[in-house]
């Protein structure tokens, strides 16, 4: 599990020569047994399983994991843009294109073979199913996010809530099954939401924190909605953009 969370860039650092950026933690049991000194137990890894735990990890971190899996799990090298004439890849050449002419698509096996991408998965079917139960827990009744989602093809998502545990629930807050909404705001569980956007040829990865927000669901899913919106109404002004910049870098 640690080995796959690595792969898709948790507990390591996302860009180069950004020093304000954090590395995170992706626990095992040689982390473990180094920084804390005890063994690891199975029931740990079941706690790790759901991102609880010793994981640490940033939005930057998250956001990358999930364009991986949106993207069927390749390799993906994100940079910051601030010079607008930057010169563009090859293979950022050829999505500009695609996105500009529909119908103009090229085969998973065609991109590996032209650019090189590198897969980070043993079976991409293991890919497939995390994406399909980011589509559920957005699109089907009684998924996490699904209060939301934004109907019609154009702007369909999946994405998935999340909460970092500040603090243990006593056994009593327990018993009494205490909500976030009635502890001390800063006692609260920060509230996690990633997504990628369309369903349908992603584009877009994002992923929201909020601050002692409590849940997934109420807080940072909703934002996300809005974002993913408006990027996705703006996209064709940006493709018209982007491509008169193409015309310039070739």
């Amino acid at each position: 599990m640690s080995v796959t969370a690595k792969k898709f860039g948790l507990g390591k650092k996302v860009l180069q020569n950004y020093k304000e950026e954090k590395t995170g933690v992706v626990p095992n049991t040689k982390w473990k047994k180094r920084e804390i000194g005890k063994s690891w137990y199975i029931g740990e890894t079941l706690h790790s399983g759901i991102g609880q735990g010793y994981f640490l990890t940033t939005p930057l971190q998250l956001s990358l994991m999930t364009a991986q899996i949106a993207n069927g799990g390749f390799k993906i090298k994100p940079r910051i843009l601030i010079d607008r004439n930057e010169k563009i890849s090859n293979l950022e050449k050829y999505q500009l294109h695609k996105t500009a002419t529909p119908g103009n698509v090229m085969s998973i096996d065609d991109q590996i073979y032209n650019f090189n991408l590198k897969p980070l998965f043993r079976n991409q079917e293991n890919i497939n199913l995390v994406k399909d139960a980011m589509f559920a827990a957005t699109n089907e009744a009684g998924g996490t996010s699904y209060g939301s989602r934004l109907k019609g093809k154009k702007f369909m998502f999946a994405g998935k809530t999340g909460s970092s545990q500040i603090k243990k629930f006593t056994e009593e807050q327990r018993e009494a099954e205490t909500k976030q909404i009635d502890i001390d705001y800063l006692s609260r569980d920060h509230a996690w939401f990633v997504a990628f956007a369309p369903v349908v040829d992603p584009r877009y990865a994002i992923s929201v924190l909020v601050e002692h927000g409590g849940s997934g669901s109420s807080a940072a899913a909703p934002i996300a909605k809005k974002i993913i919106k408006k990027i996705i109404e703006r996209h064709e002004i940006r493709v018209a953009q982007s491509s008169k910049q193409l015309g310039k870098n070739i």
